[in-house]
């Protein structure tokens, strides 16, 4: 988990590259579900994810095709990618490609949608949202993949340790990766220019108006690092955590299948105009950077997130070191430098986090049951799927 090397080497379609990818499938976040058990802001999404890929003429008959199978619905981490929030993919939807130049893991993620609160992973389909997808389909995703594959692919743990140094934690804060990786760009925007034109523009709008453009590199960057230490016999280290609109979910280095639970606990600061009544839960699998050490495990490195998830710094801090007690080592590369650059907490053990009480912890962005986000948050994993993991654990094992 602490050897891998993620490298950004390509943005293509999600047809073209995801293994598996069909014309009429969409893909969302969690242990998959049948089509029929999805509800609110996540079933929204994935009929969202229809009009806009253009297998339904409306929402009436995207319901009545999803209810026959003829759109057929995926988990994302089955197909090897990792989602935000709802984590719809259809088939024309670029993708970031990241492969572990270790070898033996390959990753992908979809595209930031941009600064807008509605966006489709947050459960809301609209003439502005599709436009705001098209735009990332086709100026912003082909812009990046020129420069990237000019580059000869980009490197991106550099990119997060650095950043780390800077005050991100790379979950919800991530500021300075986002302008670290545009600055990897920029000399193959300058050796481009003449051929990217007026999209290159729109393109450097895009990457740095908003601070959230690196997440889903980090995201694809964890999906391959955790990948790369999965399926290890006897190991009872996470190597997953995700959320969908149904349950909280989990997965164990040495155990098959998805381990699943109630939904987590959360603690959230909302923004202006919405209460608690309003939190809804529909997916989720960027709890993937906390499995592999950074988020809320590297959340002390982040003081501003008190003004964005509430809380305050102390309460940070004590937070973070707590989850030691959880996690098998510490990061080699990943280190936090208000805690004297101690790495962080990284490989979250089963057996610990029952001997100790001390659930893992997510910083997320948080849905509401209008569609949107509404505000952020801490949330804590349900103790239940870490009881029941030891329980298949001991039966598989002894």
């Amino acid at each position: 988990m602490t050897t891998a090397e993620p490298i950004l080497i390509d943005v293509k379609p999600a047809l073209d590259i995801v293994p598996g990818m069909k014309a009429n499938l969409i893909l969302t976040s969690g242990p998959g579900l049948p089509w029929n058990e999805y509800v609110g802001g996540q079933r929204e999404g994935i009929i969202g994810g229809a009009l806009y890929e253009e297998l339904a003429s409306s929402h009436e008959d995207a319901v009545a095709k999803l209810d026959a199978g003829e759109i057929e619905v995926g988990a994302c981490q089955d197909f090897g990618c990792v989602g935000s929030l709802a984590g719809i993919y259809t088939s024309s939807m670029p993708v970031f490609v990241v492969e572990n130049a270790k070898g033996g893991s390959r990753a992908f993620c979809n595209m930031y949608e941009g600064k807008s609160r509605k966006r489709l992973n947050y459960g809301t389909y609209d003439e502005t949202v599709r436009n705001q997808l098209k735009l990332i389909e086709q100026v912003v995703a082909p812009v990046i993949g020129e420069a990237v594959r000019s580059a000869g692919g980009i490197p991106l743990k550099p990119i997060m340790i650095r950043a780390l140094n800077m005050g991100d934690e790379l979950h919800s804060r991530n500021t300075a990766a986002s302008l670290l990786f545009a600055r990897e760009l920029f000399p193959q925007f300058l050796k481009l220019y003449a051929k990217l034109g007026a999209n290159l523009e729109k393109t450097l709008e895009i990457l740095t108006e908003d601070h959230y453009f690196f997440l889903r590199l980090s995201m694809a960057a964890a999906k391959a690092t955790a990948d790369y230490a999965h399926g290890v016999e006897g190991s009872s280290l996470v190597t997953a955590m995700a959320f969908s609109c149904k349950e909280f979910g989990i997965r164990v280095s040495g155990l098959d299948d998805w381990i699943r639970g109630p939904h987590a606990a959360v603690q959230a600061k909302l923004f202006e105009g919405h209460d608690a009544s309003e939190i809804t839960w529909m997916g989720g699998e960027s709890p993937i950077t906390e499995t592999i050490g950074l988020g809320g495990f590297a959340q002390a490195g982040a003081p501003t997130l008190q003004a964005y998830q509430g809380g305050s710094y102390e309460e940070m801090m004590k937070r973070n070191v707590s989850l030691y007690g959880i996690t098998f080592g510490e990061n080699p590369d990943y280190k936090i430098a208000a805690l004297g650059y101690r790495g962080t907490p990284t490989g979250i053990d089963v057996f610990q986090v029952l001997q100790t009480k001390v659930l893992p912890v997510m910083d997320i962005g948080i849905a509401g049951s209008g569609g949107g986000q509404i505000g952020a948050g801490i949330v804590s994993a349900p103790i239940e799927c870490f009881q029941e993991a030891a329980h298949r654990y001991s039966e598989k094992y002894g």
